[in-house]
């Protein structure tokens, strides 16, 4: 288990965010905030795992883990209106 991998997840939320700005389509900008959900719920996994094996100590899960939550639910309600616009 390393910490490279969260290095890997969490980077990768910002760069698919960042890449979504330009995307070709409405879809397209949906499918890559799509990605990086699952790259920042994948990001919640290793902090939690890392916490628990103790590789991470309270403060700093205390201090990331609320913040990689909030980001989730953030990119949850921006896929959600997103589709909405679509729809109608």
């Amino acid at each position: 288990m390393s910490s490279h991998t969260l290095l890997r997840s969490g980077t990768a939320v910002g760069a698919l965010v960042r890449e979504s700005e330009h995307g070709q389509s409405k879809a397209d900008f949906i499918h890559k905030l799509q990605i990086a959900l699952k790259e920042a719920n994948e990001s919640l996994y290793w902090i939690e795992l890392l916490h628990d094996a103790g590789y991470l100590n309270v403060d700093g899960f205390d201090s990331l883990y609320p913040q990689a939550e909030e980001l989730v639910k953030l990119l949850v309600s921006i896929i959600k209106t997103s589709k909405l616009r679509i729809e109608s």
